[in-house]
């Protein structure tokens, strides 16, 4: 019989690729299992890219079963190679640590760690007890050079000048699930589809050190509109913490889903119970809108909770709709003592990084200011209290003058 964890899962298109399906599948009848997700810690907060395997982990715990989160706090200093032609920047000791406060930050928003019921863990407390001979002469003879230059990771980066500090990646990760499995009986590992080649040397060496068996899920990489993976070194990262990426913002990148993604985008961002977005699914046109404000409002509660989701609700219908409190549209606060250059004032907020993207999209004409289009890279922004700065056709920005 299919476990009815395993029947939502892939019902709502969590699941790519299982190891041994129908050995995960008795697994999962026969009781409450643990299973561990691990990420990098590479920046200070998750994005919507990693919220696929976060909302997993949800539905894991929801169905009683205890998960386990890791940030690779040792993993981060070597760099995994997986999707990538170059290798990762070195991090500070410090910046790690701030990447991994982070980090923890997000996770919480998705999974409760309230008594004992999930647990976080940082790979770093094991692995820096290893020096290299300890390493090499308790896992170097677990390992072939053969099979590790089978992975797809690898194979893709070696015409690339990969390191032999990357080569050693997969070699950390399936330590980890070895690690996890004799401290917490962790039998199975979440991950993204571009990990599956490191997951699976995970499975490998349970194998070969305990003689367990121990089993990988894969989830299908979140992509945008044009099929890239979303992801900060794409740039195109919406970020789960509110620091980086603002709860209205956050509802905006759903709200504005493509039409072919919502049904998708329901499924895998929300709680909706099935039936209900199968009614969702089925609107066309106009009324299509509603389904993706469902979407944005849903997927918000869930990353910032009920209020800030009705927050950016009503500044959505305040932009978009009027009527609403524009005292919820996302605000910065600037520096102004004079009348200032429109490129000065646009990076002073935040909007732009530099003159020359500014200059840009003031000349293309997707520039207003209290309503205003702003086509000329010479206008002066005259000094006001406030102003009410569009961006594009999607992005609001109120800007006080400090």
């Amino acid at each position: 019989m299919q476990n009815e964890l395993l029947k939502e899962l892939e019902a709502r298109g969590f699941i790519n690729q299982v190891s041994d399906m129908d050995a995960l599948n008795d697994a999962l009848n026969s009781g409450t299992i643990t299973a561990y997700w691990g990420t990098d810690p590479t920046g200070d907060s998750l994005h919507v890219g990693h919220v696929a395997s976060l909302m997993l982990m949800r539905w894991f715990q929801k169905y009683g079963h205890r998960p386990i989160t890791l940030v690779g706090g040792a993993t981060v200093r070597i760099g995994d190679p997986s999707g990538r032609d170059k290798g990762r920047p070195m991090l500070t000791d410090e910046k790690i640590a701030e990447n991994c406060a982070g980090l923890r930050k997000s996770i919480a928003k998705f999974i409760d760690f309230n008594d004992d019921q999930a647990i976080m863990v940082d790979n770093y407390d094991w692995m820096k007890g290893y020096g290299h001979l300890d390493f090499l002469a308790k896992f170097g003879a677990d390992f072939t050079v053969s099979r590790m230059l089978s992975m797809e990771s690898v194979k893709r980066r070696l015409d690339n000048g990969m390191t032999f500090l990357e080569f050693n990646y997969m070699t950390f990760q399936a330590v980890d699930f070895l690690e996890l499995y004799q401290k917490h009986n962790c039998i199975l590992q979440f991950c993204g589809a571009d990990q599956w080649g490191n997951s699976v040397m995970g499975i490998e060496l349970v194998r070969k050190k305990l003689g367990k068996e121990v089993f990988v899920l894969s989830t299908s990489l979140i992509t945008d509109s044009k099929g890239e993976k979303i992801g900060k070194s794409a740039g195109n990262a919406v970020w789960v913490n509110e620091d980086k990426t603002s709860p209205y913002e956050y509802y905006q990148y759903f709200r504005n889903t493509p039409d072919d993604l919502v049904e998708k985008f329901l499924k895998i961002f929300t709680e909706i119970p099935l039936d209900e977005i199968a009614r969702l699914s089925q609107m066309q046109g106009a009324e299509l809108n509603q389904a993706k404000k469902v979407l944005a409002f849903a997927a918000t509660e869930i990353a910032h909770g009920h209020d800030a989701a009705v927050a950016a609700e009503q500044a959505s219908v305040a932009l978009f709709g009027g009527g609403a409190n524009m005292a919820n549209v996302p605000s910065t606060e600037i520096e102004m003592s004079a009348d200032m250059p429109i490129l000065d004032f646009l990076c002073a907020t935040g909007l732009f990084p530099s003159k020359s993207e500014a200059r840009r999209m003031v000349e293309q004409g997707g520039i207003q200011i209290n309503g205003e289009k702003i086509v000329d890279p010479k206008h002066v922004v005259v000094m006001s209290d406030e102003y009410m700065v569009q961006k594009g056709k999607k992005t609001f920005l109120k800007v006080i003058k400090k």
